[in-house]
């Protein structure tokens, strides 16, 4: 591994690079997407430069982003950690709902191990928690198929406190992956403190605030669409955006003690948080990668953290849509 980007532990034993890869936004929901084979070169590049841990879905398509990931990673099996998930019904090619039965669970990680062009997935999470079905059993299901060696690791993606220590009662949680960036901090108040006491990793997906932090997005920005943040009110309300701001400028100005960029230290300070939190900035230009690659030289003074942890800024309108809202666990 590139100890240029550093490396973590998930959990009891699962080593990946500091910072991994969403793939998400390569072919789906931030249209417009790029050529397949400049995605597949992206990847292949993220790799070379120390990356070991790249992040995808079934439902991310659905399909075609864990085809794309298997694509890319089938050459350098050996060297990477792949994570992928299950727990929607998508037995029609579309988003039906919940589904995290058992059988479905053990069909789908046979079909994603196909697109994968693997005999294993590294990571398997829990995409959504299913009210239909109880957590013991969904752990249950994946405990059988680490025993079967079709799965190395078990993972939970926005999933609740309670839900997340009757899981881990069951089969030990390796890593939960939810939402956490400087203008999203709500997993401070509970989460983080249970997953240091159990011993889980945290996975941040939007560390950069699905690139509001990054300070590219302006009050005047627009989205093509289908673009999923036409229909997140902290990117539909231009008053929102205007008011956020306030974020990139804090960012900014550190940027600048530091000669970094604000997207930099956003990464950078997530890094400082705890020593098994590794983010997963999704990106489809090659430079961004590199630039998020180089948060891990980023080096934030005791005065920088205070200034960012301590902020009082509170960030307006909600991250997700109602109905996207309704399926976060609490």
């Amino acid at each position: 591994m590139d100890r240029t980007v550093g490396h973590r532990t998930l959990g009891t034993g699962l080593e990946v690079s500091a910072i991994g890869l969403g793939c998400m936004g390569m072919n789906f929901s931030f249209p417009p997407f790029p050529d397949r084979q400049d995605m597949v070169s992206l990847i292949r590049g993220g790799v070379e430069r120390g990356v070991t841990f790249f992040d995808t879905a079934q439902v991310y398509g659905p399909f075609t982003n864990e085809d794309l990931v298997g694509e890319a990673l089938a050459p350098v099996r050996d060297r990477v950690v792949i994570a992928t998930k299950f727990g929607f019904e998508l037995s029609t090619g579309e988003v039906r709902g919940l589904d995290s039965r058992p059988d479905t669970i053990r069909r789908t990680v046979e079909e994603s191990l196909r697109r994968l062009r693997t005999d294993h997935i590294d990571l398997l999470y829990q995409h959504r928690v299913d009210p239909a079905v109880p957590i013991e059993d969904v752990a249950g299901a994946v405990g059988e198929l680490i025993e079967q060696g079709k799965v190395r690791h078990f993972g939970l993606s926005e999933a609740g406190v309670h839900t997340i220590r009757r899981a881990h009662a069951v089969q030990p949680v390796t890593a939960l992956q939810s939402e956490y960036s400087l203008w999203w901090r709500e997993p401070e108040e509970a989460i983080l403190p249970v997953l240091e006491e159990l011993g889980i990793g945290f996975v941040p997906f939007s560390p950069l605030g699905k690139g509001f932090l990054t300070g590219a997005i302006g009050e005047g920005t627009t989205f093509e669409s289908g673009d999923f943040r036409n229909t997140v009110p902290r990117f539909a309300d231009a008053e929102a955006r205007r008011t956020n701001l306030a974020y990139v400028d804090l960012l900014t100005r550190i940027a600048e003690r530091q000669g970094a960029t604000p997207a930099q230290v956003a990464i950078a300070w997530l890094l400082a948080q705890k020593p098994w939190i590794v983010p997963i900035p999704g990106t489809t230009k090659p430079h961004r990668l590199e630039e998020n690659l180089g948060a891990t030289a980023v080096e934030l003074t005791a005065d920088d953290l205070r200034e960012l942890g301590g902020t009082q800024l509170s960030a307006v309108g909600g991250r997700y849509s109602e109905a996207n809202e309704a399926l976060i666990d609490r």
